[in-house]
């Protein structure tokens, strides 16, 4: 049987993603009653500028008092898509304090001050959910929080920017540079005017805080995560990469140590072999890889954003939020109940691929192989050839020097695992050579 009295929702913003949650809203308004047992009535719109044309928007639920509209006190979810996270933060804490539920797409707060607000909801008993926040429309939140509540979660391994994920395809796929690649990227809408939070990294890291904490049960802030933008990647880092069989992707890896007493997050561009699932992910899709003891290994795939995909997970949240209310009762609240340390990324245990310019003379190959050795990072291959040559021949270390050639020459590297810390001291005494130019390139290697 279905309520008459509807559920009262606020919308806070309503740029691309909150016109199209309104225009859902609007249109779907019969099915989404029927979904949750009770109509939903759409009672303000806080905006900015409330005389920008917004088409299909009633003009006469636009605001700009944000805070006199989460403090009306008869709202029962309150749908934040502004971003940022002041004023934004003060404003979901007004709406639960005034018995709001909150749906979010907002990855920068809930990165940075995640654990607090899921505190005050709880005080509240209200709802807090933010599927949106992580992968637009891939239904990623509520499978790691709900569905693998049951089993161990070891890994999380993932492309969640979808942005950096077109640089790097058009950058293997056409042969550009980065810069090229970008720009392109720019004139289709795919990056910003300023692209910093994409290719610095610090979306996905936002994204990789979150996904750590809701698999790892622990709780994890942006500032726990390592981050590495991309760009410093080259065309030759691509090529090197096909000539390993892989190729270059920006991930977010959310581990579990091998004993289980810590964990670690990061985002980095990395080489990962042509055979895995992740090699295969184009254009600006997103995909995350989740590796769990019981499950076994899980792919999730799809749109990560724009303004239909968003807000179809916000819609979800909404639902799921909207029927706790009619149940008078909560949803899933902060998971955080292990509390296992952050390990520093010197402890990561991983492959790398490193670029060295070195003099091109007899003795080079086997000094380098020796600063490996002192560090005990173990070398699996190298590939040794002149500056000026096509391409070079793949060597075993043992066999000692390379070839003389005219001027300098290129020494690829790749190694068995190894610490980060460990491979960041061998690097140090690499630069330390006479006979090495420069270290041109590090990549790690994952996915094997």
């Amino acid at each position: 049987m279905m309520r008459t009295r509807p559920l009262k929702v606020a919308l806070l913003g309503c740029g691309v993603v909150g016109s199209e949650v309104t225009r859902i809203l609007t249109t779907q308004a019969d099915d989404l009653a029927a979904r949750i047992g009770a109509p939903i009535e759409l009672a303000g719109i806080a905006v900015r500028r409330p005389h920008k044309v917004r088409e299909g928007v009633p003009a006469e639920l636009l605001t700009t008092d944000a805070t006199a509209l989460v403090k009306r006190g008869d709202l029962d979810v309150v749908v934040e898509v502004i971003g940022g996270i002041e004023p934004v933060r003060t404003l979901i804490t007004t709406a639960f304090e005034h018995g709001a539920s909150v749906v979010s797409a907002n990855k920068a707060l809930l990165a940075a001050d995640g654990a607090s607000l899921h505190a005050k909801a709880a005080e509240h008993g209200v709802d807090l959910y933010y599927e949106a926040a992580v992968a637009g429309a891939i239904p990623l939140i509520r499978p790691l929080r709900e569905s693998l509540a049951g089993d161990k979660v070891n890994r999380v391994l993932g492309i969640v920017n979808g942005t950096t994920n077109f640089i790097l395809d058009k950058m293997e796929s056409t042969g550009a540079g980065y810069s090229e690649a970008l720009d392109e990227a720019t004139a289709l809408g795919y990056a910003e005017a300023d692209p910093t939070a994409d290719v610095e990294g610090f979306d996905a890291a936002a994204k990789a805080a979150i996904l750590a904490g809701i698999a790892f049960h622990t709780r994890v802030t942006i500032d726990d995560v390592h981050r590495e933008g991309l760009t410093e990647v080259t065309a030759a880092d691509i090529a090197s990469a096909k000539k390993m069989g892989c190729t270059v992707k920006m991930l977010a890896i959310c581990e579990r140590s091998a004993d289980g007493r810590s964990v670690t997050a990061r985002v980095h561009p990395a080489m990962i072999p042509l055979s895995h699932p992740l090699a295969s992910v184009r254009e600006a899709y997103n995909a995350v890889f989740v590796e769990a003891e019981a499950a076994g290994r899980l792919m999730f795939y799809g749109p990560g954003a724009g303004g239909a995909p968003t807000a179809s997970a916000v819609l979800g949240d909404l639902v799921a939020a909207c029927r706790n209310k009619l149940a008078a009762t909560t949803g899933a609240g902060e998971s955080a109940y292990t509390q296992l340390p952050v390990s520093p990324m010197g402890d990561v245990v991983t492959r790398y691929h490193i670029s060295l310019d070195v003099a091109d003379k007899p003795g080079v190959l086997a000094q380098v192989a020796m600063v490996f050795a002192e560090h005990d990072v173990s070398i699996d291959t190298v590939r040794q050839q002149g500056k000026n040559q096509g391409s070079g021949d793949e060597v075993a270390v043992e066999q000692g020097a390379g070839g003389r050639r005219a001027g300098e020459a290129s020494l690829v590297v790749v190694t068995h695992r190894a610490s980060d810390a460990a491979l960041s001291a061998t690097v140090s005494s690499l630069r330390k050579l006479d006979t090495v130019r420069g270290v041109a390139s590090i990549m790690r290697v994952e996915g094997e």
